[in-house]
């Protein structure tokens, strides 16, 4: 498992927003999971400052991911 980053913010019911880690920045369209590599969406885009990114995730269902958890990827 590898860490993306945290869960920032729910938009809607379906975007999750992390804050990411520069020096860990997974591909585009890759699978995120949380902590207990259950699936929550795929990686759809990587906006921001450089050195402090941020990422947006559609998730598959209603997000449930509560703020400030650590999500993965595999």
């Amino acid at each position: 498992m590898k860490l993306v980053g945290y869960a920032l913010h729910v938009c809607g019911k379906r975007t999750l927003i992390l804050r990411c880690d520069a020096a860990q920045l997974p591909r585009l369209y890759r699978e995120i999971t949380d902590r207990r590599m259950k699936p929550i969406g795929k990686l759809v885009d990587i906006f921001g400052d450089v050195s402090a990114p941020y990422a947006t995730v559609r998730c598959y269902g209603a997000c449930g991911v509560p703020p400030g958890e650590k999500v993965y990827t595999k």
